[in-house]
């Protein structure tokens, strides 16, 4: 029984993969008239981006055993710009964070840009590419983040640079909080939960029936880490991530649903 149940979670993910393939040829074709249509008057790009969220939701909407919730979302202000920063459980990330319908730029590896449609559709958004370890993409990058910066579009990071194996959080890496204190911009909090359940790392099968959260914290203002160095500031901004992913809150007890 056990074994019918995993052939046929690997069938229906294998289905639910070749779904996302095909539709996102279409989607992507919607996304370039969106962006032809709207470029001289939405410097922002808020409309493309609000149709990339509508793009990420129909993924989520279309799997039975996900669902989203999405905590205080009423903390991230259109009239600012944030230096974005969060915990990164999954391959699923992306998806859940896309519904909190909030414009910004994502920081992706390179390799990512390359993906046919979705890959497409992050340069068509404007998205900043990263490739590891070359000094000179990382000081284009912050180069490139601090111009958006200015002005007010927010960027978001995944500071720990590589997705959790376990869901506890691993170190921050000083990128996000050098170009926070550079810009004088403040850092939005953002914690993810139970993600990694949904989709495993190095997995394309589909997980257990989860209700992943996505929670907003309180912004930190630039006058709280201002004098601070980057090193202080991503440790600082990890103990407050950390305060609110279960991984860390109850070991052992992971598949437990967080209170709210």
């Amino acid at each position: 029984m056990c074994f019918r149940v995993t052939l046929l979670n690997k069938v229906f993910s294998i289905v639910y993969i070749g779904f996302i393939s095909i539709s996102s040829a279409l989607f992507f074709c919607i996304a370039c008239v969106i962006r032809l249509v709207t470029a001289l008057f939405d410097r922002r790009r808020i409309i493309t981006n609000t149709f990339s969220a509508f793009w990420a939701s129909v993924y989520i909407w279309c799997m039975p055993a996900w669902s989203v919730k999405i905590i205080d979302r009423h903390k991230l202000s259109l009239k600012k710009n944030y230096v974005l920063v969060s915990n990164h459980q999954s391959q699923v990330d992306i998806l859940v964070l896309y519904r909190l319908l909030f414009p910004y730029r994502w920081v992706s590896k390179a390799a990512v840009f390359n993906l046919p449609f979705i890959g497409w559709n992050m340069v068509l958004n404007g998205d900043i590419k990263l490739k590891r370890g070359d000094s000179e993409s990382i000081a284009l990058m912050m180069d490139r983040c601090e111009s958006l910066l200015k002005k007010n579009i927010s960027v978001f990071f995944f500071p720990e640079g590589t997705r959790s194996r376990d869901g506890r959080v691993g170190p921050f890496k000083p990128g996000a909080f050098i170009l926070a204190k550079n810009a004088g911009v403040p850092i939005q909090p953002v914690v993810i939960n139970h993600t990694r359940d949904a989709l495993p790392k190095h997995s394309l099968t589909i997980g257990r029936q989860k209700q992943m959260e996505v929670k907003i914290l309180d912004e930190i203002p630039v006058s709280e880490f201002g004098t601070m160095a980057p090193e202080e500031i991503a440790e600082m901004v990890r103990s407050k991530i950390v305060a609110h992913v279960y991984e860390h809150r109850h070991p052992g007890e992971a598949n437990q649903k967080v209170p709210a």
